[in-house]
């Protein structure tokens, strides 16, 4: 016999995975109709739910987003943290590996880096939870470049302006292609030399 404290935990556990079940649907709907293309009557359909009982889970279509957020951006933490100048690594080369990774996460999703890096949706506002996840990429992302020599937050700011740069260009214009990632290398070495990253020795590059 279930006793009560058994039957509450198996009401959570099937709590959470419907909430998970209606984030997943959440995605799937953006990145087919696109983040404010589908209703929250269309969402309660693709999980089988009556459109008034996704309210037991999520009190707006914006708390949903504020979940997405944060996901997006844990999984681009989980990313970076294997970013960094390994021992004896030219730290030229480390640059070029987190440029990369960043900017290959940002096109193989569009969807989320619209979410994560553009205001796409009218009046969303992350909540400080979710705000969160992103400072603490931020942060890691300035200690990636501490270790490499840059402390100026105005060099941060700039590497983030061109690297975004790319990213849209590269999903706006050529999305699935190459054109604006033939840049990256380009753009790293214009960068390291304005910051004064040395180049990489001639025989490891």
């Amino acid at each position: 016999m279930i006793d009560m404290a058994e039957q509450r935990s198996l009401a959570d556990r099937r709590s959470d995975a419907t909430r998970e079940g209606i984030v997943e649907a959440a995605w799937r709907l953006s990145r087919q109709e696109g983040l404010t293309g589908w209703s929250l009557r269309r969402l309660a359909d693709e999980v089988g739910l009556a459109a008034p009982s996704l309210y037991a889970y999520f009190d707006s279509k914006h708390a949903i987003y504020d979940v997405m957020f944060r996901q997006g951006y844990e999984q681009l933490d989980d990313i970076a943290s294997r970013w960094g100048p390994a021992p004896g690594e030219p730290h030229r080369r480390a640059f070029k590996v987190a440029a990369a990774g960043f900017m290959e996460f940002c096109t193989s999703d569009p969807t989320r880096y619209q979410l994560m890096f553009q205001r796409v949706i009218p009046e969303f506002v992350p909540s400080a939870d979710a705000y969160s996840a992103s400072v603490a990429n931020y942060e890691r992302f300035r200690a990636l470049l501490g270790e490499l020599g840059v402390t100026d937050d105005r060099e941060l700011d700039l590497w983030t302006a061109i690297s975004t740069g790319l990213t849209d260009q590269q999903i706006s214009n050529d999305p699935g292609g190459q054109r604006w990632f033939r840049l990256l290398d380009r753009a790293v070495d214009i960068f390291c030399d304005h910051v004064g990253i040395p180049p990489e020795p001639e025989g490891q590059r």
